[in-house]
Formats: structure tokens, sequence, C-alpha cells
């Protein structure tokens, strides 16, 4: 585990200052800078948080790269000195995080803790500056952003096969049905890579601005060069309440409001989806289990529209433990992998698919969201996304859950649907 503070905690203690603001508008039309490495995000409908600079950060990797990632903010945040006048969730100092879905791979995990956020929830807006203590008046939010550099588009962009051909992942897709009738694992969440080029830099406020207005029910996010909408809310702990939303079995919209609704009906009806998806429930349910005093599991799911795709989702809630009490990262990394992007039984399942997917999928499909000094925090799972690897690439993701009754052809078009996002997030 490494930490590069901006100013060392133990010998310059850091100021974490909260005022309330009057409504700044656009949230993400506040980020000053194009620098991916600097800027944070997390917003939906408007409301979230939005983040730039970087206060103390931490890296970690490994099996024990959350916990230890949450260990570190515990000391951190505990030696800060806080005047928070808001006193809402995400007011006083904030650690974004993003981590890698699998334990071997060399993207890790971050959490960084931004030098200036600012944040809007309920109709209440606020601003956070966190800096050596003692230094400074009463931030402002002018003052805050400094030199606003304009947004720029990334001119022409060109796709090109990540990892595997289009022929191949089909191909690995296929071995892994033959994989699953043969009894070795019920279910395996199958990741695809396509590298896009842009001719000119990649500004991410750009791929953000895009992303919030196309996908607006959404987390839209950005942590350390990892951006994207998801719609999967992993965990949110909030004054001692837990909340998951399971996202499994997933069908393409035509764009025909008609023929979606039927299509919504036959998905709500099928039992390949409907099988999946109950796996996906049952998997979050006996990860929250310890963490919890009670829970509540919907008897079915509802679906969830989004432009692209439909998705059958369900929302589990929970009371936590008040003798433990596990911060919102903990109950991430309890809850990580789920069956939704892992598969079922969940650690063969990521043996499977270690070894069909030929890549190191990074953070993709990791836990990826933000924590506040108390604990309470929303992870997100890091889906719909990309992570910047140049300042003219970005490497583009997408997964699909597949089962016996499978069709490897179906399941290219349906990573092509969710690989939409982040395409037209460029290309827009």
């Amino acid at each position: 585990m490494s930490s590069a503070p901006a100013g060392d905690p133990a010998s310059v203690p850091l100021l974490a200052r909260t005022v309330p603001i009057a409504d700044p508008g656009d949230l993400l039309e506040l980020l000053p800078s194009p620098d991916v490495a600097t800027t944070t995000s997390w917003v939906r409908r408007g409301d979230g948080l939005v983040g730039w600079g970087v206060a103390a950060r931490v890296d970690t990797s490994g099996a024990t790269r959350m916990i230890d990632a949450d260990a570190w903010w515990r000391r951190t945040a505990a030696e800060m000195v806080v005047r928070d006048a808001v006193g809402v969730p995400g007011t006083g100092p904030v650690a974004f995080g993003s981590f890698a879905f699998s334990r071997r791979s060399q993207a890790g995990g971050t959490l960084v803790v931004p030098r200036v956020v600012v944040g809007r929830r309920e109709g209440r807006s606020w601003l956070t500056v966190v800096g050596p203590a003692g230094l400074g008046p009463s931030p402002s939010l002018a003052h805050s952003r400094g030199d606003v550099v304009p947004v720029t588009t990334p001119g022409d962009v060109t796709f090109t096969d990540g990892a595997l051909t289009t022929e191949q992942w089909q191909e690995a897709v296929g071995e892994v049905v033959a994989a699953i009738r043969s009894g070795t694992v019920e279910k395996v969440v199958m990741a695809r890579d396509v590298v896009a080029r842009t001719s000119a830099d990649v500004d991410v406020r750009h791929l953000l601005r895009n992303l919030a207005d196309q996908y607006p029910t959404c987390w839209t996010f950005a942590v350390d060069a990892l951006v994207g909408a998801t719609p999967e809310l992993l965990v949110r702990r909030d004054q001692g309440l837990v909340a998951c939303r399971v996202l499994a079995g997933t069908i393409q919209r035509t764009g025909d409001d008609a023929a979606d609704l039927r299509h919504a009906a036959e998905l709500a009806r099928s039992s390949k989806d409907l099988g999946e998806h109950e796996l996906a429930v049952q998997s979050v349910a006996e990860a929250l289990g310890p963490y919890c005093s009670s829970f509540n599991v919907p008897d079915s799911p509802f679906v969830l529209h989004l432009p692209n795709v439909m998705h059958l989702a369900s929302d589990v809630t929970g009371v936590v433990d008040r003798h433990t009490s596990p911060s919102s990262l903990a109950l991430a990394a309890a809850l990580h992998p789920t069956a939704a992007v892992g598969g079922t039984p969940t650690p063969r399942a990521v043996e499977v698919l270690a070894e069909t997917e030929r890549m190191d999928r990074g953070r993709y499909a990791g836990p990826v969201g933000w924590m506040g000094a108390d604990g309470d925090g929303e992870w997100g799972i890091a889906l719909r996304s990309g992570e910047v690897t140049g300042p003219r690439s970005v490497r583009l993701f997408a997964g699909c859950g597949i089962v016996a009754a499978s069709d490897p052809a179906a399941e290219v078009r349906e990573s092509e649907a969710k690989l939409r996002p982040m395409r037209s997030a460029l290309t827009t």
C-alpha cells in the first residue's frame, strides 16, 4: 500500500471546511480542468458530488485492496480538522475510490480526497475545501475553481478490437456455454473490451456531460481515469440503512415504444433471465447477511428501462448491525464480486472467466464511488465505462451474463448494446 497525500496528515494536519452555497447549477459544468487524473464525479439526476485536485491519496493492491484503503481513510479522516456548516451526507471530507475487479489485477485500487468538492442533495448545495489547517479565509466557489479551461471534443474517433477480436470473443463465449452445460459452473459474466482512439486529446468533462445527458438515471462517475455511467448500485450506507440495486437479465431496446413494452413483458417472464437474476439477488443477500441486523429481499424483480437496454432489477435493503458498524466500503468489499458481475457459484465462475477472457479487465466491474468521514457513502459497479489510457486513447468495456441457454451471437449483440453509452459519449 502506498499513499501520496498533498500534505502529510501526521505532520501537517488537513482542514476540511464545508460551507453552504447557492445552487451552482449543473455540477458537471463546474469542473475546471480536463485532467482525468484529478477530476472526480458521482452525479445522478443532477444531484451528487464533483471534485478536483488532490489533497490526499492512497493506492492499494491485492486481495485486501479495499480493506487497506478503508483503514487508511479511517486514520486520515480521524486526523483531519473538520469544520462542517451543512451536515448532510456528502459534506465534510470525502474520498472517491475505484478498485480492480480481480485481486490479481495490476490495476489495484485508489482512494483520493479531492482538494475541492461541490455537492448538491435534496435542494441543498455546498462547497468543501481540503488543505493545510489554518490557511486562508472561508472558501468561495469562484476562487476554488481558479482558471477554467474550456471543454474540448475528442475529434474523430476510431474503434478497434481489444484483447480479443469479435470472432474470438464469440468463440470464448461458446467455450463458457459448454462448461456451463457440463455442470462446471452455473453462470459466468464475460467481459469484452474495445479500444477507442481519438484525433484530439480526451477531455473527461466532455464524456461526463454526454453520459449524464443521455443516462440521467445512472450514476455518472469519474475516479482516477475511470469514467462511466453505471445503472447498478453495489451498496449505499446512509445513517445506518443499507441499499443495493441488483441488475441481471438484459434485453436491447428497439426504439419502438410499443415493441419495447412487449419486450419488457417478455423479459419479466423469461425463465433464463429470471433464473440469472435470482442467482444474483441470492448472492447479494448472502453477502449482506453477516453485516445487517435485518434486510428485505423483494419477491420479484421490476424492469428498469434505460435508453439502450432494459434490465431485470431488484432493490435489496437492510439495517447495519450497530455492533460491527461496517463502513460503506467495507460492505462493498464484502459484496464484491457479486454474481451479477462474476457468476455463480462466484469463486468458480471467476476462475473460469480468468481463463476464458484472456485479459486483465482492470477496474471494470469493480467498486467505484465515494465515502464520507463517518463511513456513509455510495458504491456502484463500474459498468458502461471506459479507462482513459492515454491522451488520445480510451479502453471501453461491456459484459454479458452467460448461462446454459445463452447464444454466443446474441451475446455479441448484447455486448454491442452495452458498449453504446461510451461510444456515444465519445462521438456525440
